[in-house]
């Protein structure tokens, strides 16, 4: 709750379900020692699944994805490693291109480019991961329509 950045994602998210007819949630988590306890607490909560943000899904992942698992708790994160490591589904950025690009701004500044002159971008190529072995064991169908939309399904 302390970085701005995070209250604004979170603040667009929440709008996001607002207008999908959806209740969001939130769980804080200021600690590694505090993640046990926020995620039992969404579930004395009776959240119905579990939307994870890239800060803490890169920082906690195995704890994450094996606390869904023992909860039969269906989770969206927002990395294809999330997805390879056992959850759910996976929906953001592509890591691998934003690191391409990130090269390509070191070499220009290597070469003498000023950094406060490169233009901020923003992602432009985001991927969808379903992971079929996950869904088969949380019970759950995925919709063939969903299935069609993805650029990957880990079988």
């Amino acid at each position: 709750p302390a970085n701005p950045a995070l209250v604004l994602r979170f603040q667009a998210v929440e709008a996001g379900t607002r207008s999908l007819g959806l209740q969001l949630d939130s769980v804080v988590v200021r600690a590694p020692g505090e993640l046990e306890n926020a995620l039992e607490s969404a579930i004395r909560r009776r959240a119905d699944a579990l939307c994870v943000p890239t800060a803490i899904a890169s920082a906690y992942r195995r704890q994450i994805v094996d606390f869904a698992a023992r909860k039969r708790w269906p989770a969206i994160y927002p990395d294809r490693a999330s997805a390879e490591a056992g959850g759910l589904m996976a929906y953001g950025a592509n890591i691998a291109e934003q690191l391409r690009r990130a090269a390509i701004y070191v070499d220009k500044i290597v070469k003498g480019a000023k950094p406060a002159d490169l233009p901020v971008e923003q992602p432009t190529k985001f991927e969808f991961v379903v992971n079929l072995k996950t869904a088969k064991a949380l019970g759950l169908t995925i919709p063939q329509s969903l299935l069609q939309r993805a650029d990957e399904i880990i079988q």
